[in-house]
Order: C-alpha cells, then sequence, then structure tokens
C-alpha cells in the first residue's frame, strides 16, 4: 500500500479536474456560449452538443489505444501529465472567446478538444487505482477520489459565481461589457486544475516503467489491444461487465443531460432555482461516493452498484409520478446519494476484474463503454416524448436503461 500523502495525493487529482467539467462543460462556459456567443439559444445549443458528442466519440475510440501503449511503455504519470496540461491550456484559451457569434467556432473547437484531453486523461488516472492500496480498500479510496471531486467541482463552481460572474462590480475590475467576469472562469478553471494536480505527480507512485523506446511501445501496445480484442471471450466477464456499464452509465447521462429540462417543463423550476437544486444534487452525490466507498469494500462494488441503481430507479419512478417543486425536492435530492456510488463503484469493480498487465487498456475500455452509445440515450428519450408528447413519458426511459444494466449486472462475477 503507498503512504497515506500519496493517497491523499491521488485523491486530491479528483479534486482538481473536477473543476473542468463543473464550470466548464456544465454551468458556466457552456450557457454563456449558447447565450451569448452563438447566433442564438437554440443553434448554440445544438452546436454545443453536437461538438460535445463529437469529442465524446473520439475519446471512445482513442482512450483504448493510448491505453495499450501506456502499458508497455514508460508508465501511466507521463501521459496523465501531457493530457493534463494540455487540458489546462486549452482550458485558460476559453478566456478568447469574446460573446460575438465570429467567436463560435473558436469556442466549439477548443472546448471540443479540452473535453477530448479531459476524458482521455482519466483513463490513465483510473489506472492507477489499483496499485493504492490492497483490494480491500480499493472501493472507500474510488469513492474518497470521487467524492472529493463533487465538492471540488462545487467549491470552484462557487469562487466563480460570487467572485466573478453575481458582483456588481467583479473581481480585479473586469469588464463586464465585453463578458471578461464570465470568461475569466476559464482561466481559473485552468490555475485550479493545475495548482491541485501537482501533488499527484510528486508524491503518487506510477507503476515500473517498461523497457524500449517510445516507438517500440506503440507497436507493442498495439499489437496487445488487437490481441485483446481477437480474444475478448477469454475476457467475457469484463465484456459482460462493460456492456452492464454502457447501459445504465447511458441512463445516468440522460438523467443529467435532461434533468434541468424536466424540471423547468413539468414542475416549473426557474433557473436560480435549478442552479441550487443542481448543488445541492452534487453535494448529496459527494456524500453518497465517499459513504458508499466502505460499503463498496465491505460487500463488494457489484452489489453497492446494485443498491445505488436500486435506489435510482426508486426516487426516479417517484420522480414521474409526484407533483409540485416540494416534492421534487423532497425526491429530487436523495438521487445524488445513489449517482455518486454508482460512478465510484464502477470504477472500484473494473480496477478488480482488469489483470495488472492490461490495466491502462482496460481503463481505456472503460472510458469506451461509457462513450461509446452517449447517443442512445437521449434519443430514445426524445423519440418516446414525441411520440406521446409527454415530457414524463420520455424521462420514463431512463428506467429502462437502469433495469437492463442491473440484469446484464447479475451474469459478472465479483472479481
Amino acid at each position: 500500500m503507498v503512504s497515506r500523502r500519496a493517497l491523499i495525493s491521488w485523491c486530491l487529482y479528483d479534486w482538481a479536474n473536477s473543476a473542468f467539467p463543473t464550470v466548464i462543460i456544465t454551468f458556466v462556459f457552456a450557457t454563456y456560449y449558447t447565450s451569448s456567443v452563438a447566433a442564438d439559444k437554440v443553434i448554440g445549443t445544438a452546436h454545443w452538443g453536437y461538438a460535445m458528442s463529437l469529442s465524446a466519440l473520439t475519446v471512445a475510440f482513442a482512450a483504448p489505444v493510448f491505453g495499450a501503449i501506456a502499458d508497455k511503455g514508460s508508465g501511466r504519470k507521463p501521459w496523465l501529465g501531457f493530457f493534463t496540461a494540455l487540458c489546462v491550456i486549452l482550458s485558460a484559451a476559453l478566456w478568447m472567446v469574446e460573446p460575438n457569434p465570429s467567436y463560435a467556432l473558436l469556442a466549439l473547437i477548443v472546448a471540443g478538444l479540452a473535453n477530448f484531453a479531459f476524458e482521455t486523461g482519466m483513463v490513465f488516472y483510473n489506472a492507477m487505482l489499483p496499485g493504492l492500496g490492497p483490494q480491500s480498500h480499493i472501493g472507500r479510496i474510488s469513492g474518497w477520489g470521487w467524492g472529493l471531486g463533487y465538492f471540488g467541482g462545487l467549491l470552484c463552481l462557487a469562487l466563480t459565481l460570487v467572485g466573478f460572474v453575481q458582483p456588481e462590480t467583479p473581481l480585479f475590475g473586469l469588464d463586464k461589457e465585453t463578458a471578461e467576469h464570465v470568461r475569466a472562469a476559464a482561466i481559473l478553471v485552468a490555475v485550479w486544475y493545475a495548482v491541485f494536480s501537482i501533488p499527484l505527480f510528486l508524491f503518487t507512485p506510477d507503476k515500473a516503467k517498461g523497457g524500449g523506446s517510445f516507438l517500440n511501445a506503440v507497436k507493442t501496445g498495439l499489437n496487445e489491444l488487437m490481441a485483446t480484442l481477437r480474444q475478448v471471450r477469454g475476457y467475457g466477464d469484463i465484456v459482460r461487465f462493460l456492456i452492464a456499464r454502457m447501459i445504465y452509465t447511458d441512463g445516468l447521462n440522460t438523467l443529467f443531460a435532461f434533468g434541468g429540462i424536466y424540471a423547468a417543463g413539468s414542475f416549473g423550476m426557474e433557473l436560480n432555482e435549478i442552479i441550487i437544486f443542481a448543488i445541492g444534487m452534487n453535494v448529496t452525490a459527494g456524500i453518497g461516493a465517499a459513504a458508499f466507498g466502505w460499503v463498496d469494500d465491505a460487500i463488494g462494488p457489484k452489489k453497492t452498484i446494485m443498491i445505488a441503481l436500486i435506489g435510482l430507479t426508486a426516487l426516479s419512478t417517484a420522480l414521474l409520478i409526484v407533483e409540485g417543486k416540494t416534492l421534487f425536492w423532497i425526491f429530487g435530492l436523495p438521487l445524488g446519494l445513489f449517482v455518486g456510488p454508482a460512478q465510484a463503484a464502477s470504477r472500484s469493480m473494473m480496477a478488480r476484474l482488469a489483470p495488472e498487465h492490461l490495466r491502462t487498456e482496460m481503463f481505456g475500455l472503460f472510458a469506451f463503454s461509457g462513450k461509446a452509445t452517449a447517443f442512445l440515450g437521449p434519443a430514445l428519450l426524445g423519440a418516446v416524448a414525441a411520440a406521446f408528447d409527454s415530457q414524463r413519458a420520455g424521462m420514463a426511459t431512463i428506467l429502462v436503461f437502469f433495469a437492463v444494466g442491473m440484469i446484464l449486472l447479475l451474469r459478472v462475477p465479483e472479481s
């Protein structure tokens, strides 16, 4: 087991990088792009969605390749360092995006590339998990990291809102006319990500370095990946788990993407209420991820994921039935308690299933399973909502993904 300092440094990277999806991809910059940069909100929403989908699709196919190369090369930290630096630089570059449609293409390219760097870096970060402690502690380590990530992202978001977005006079006298107070969020994220990721590179050990040159690692890694794919039956347990995860993750991603839309359309919630609710749900998700880490180690990740999916299904069903904002808050906030464990326990289960010599490659396939069919959930939701002319009918499709994911997960062994 590594030292406590090394373990804290690894978890702190989750705190560091969560600022990017929270501030850039989900709340501040995405909203700024659609409302102030794009020609209009409808076009902006569509183009932002296309850019993020293309970025995710690229990650899905590139991540296994990078993972296979890293397994045969000089370790994971050099790759993680490269993609971290790339995401930091591209995040800072979003400062250049002024509130004018002429900057729309620049915003989409830079944000899409930054998201690719962020997601790809996670492959190497996640692959370090099995080496941080004994099997009996993997669940809580994953949960600690994931929980810390939720709180790190929220704190960076809070600093953005309090320091730049909400005040009449933003910090450093930034010009609101040219949206400097909003664009500064990109600089804050870049600094936050860079500073808090440093401890991992200083104190968390990497796997033993492989011999040979970089080109040899590329050749050997790609050959290994092709061999793995050809002999996929030999990794049947992992394949079954990845398929199950692909399905229930589609449900989770769709829930994230359309939760705010559903709250506004079916419960009449205003934007400020939705933001407050999102912050509250992130808090409960962080608590759930950290607390269920011990449950993961006690009963295993598979049972933990099943408990999380059952909880998500029950609360989502309630939200499809109830009326009124009060009941939405009552049943909506506890959803977070099960969202975090579903994600953190999935990571720890992959860490337990992956063969040691193929860990990064397998986490590349893990990334693939989270992105390959990301279009399916939103597409099915939209089709059903249109067919029945009902948001609630569309949101009900999420339950199908949870149910199918649980059924498939039943066939996967614990380790």
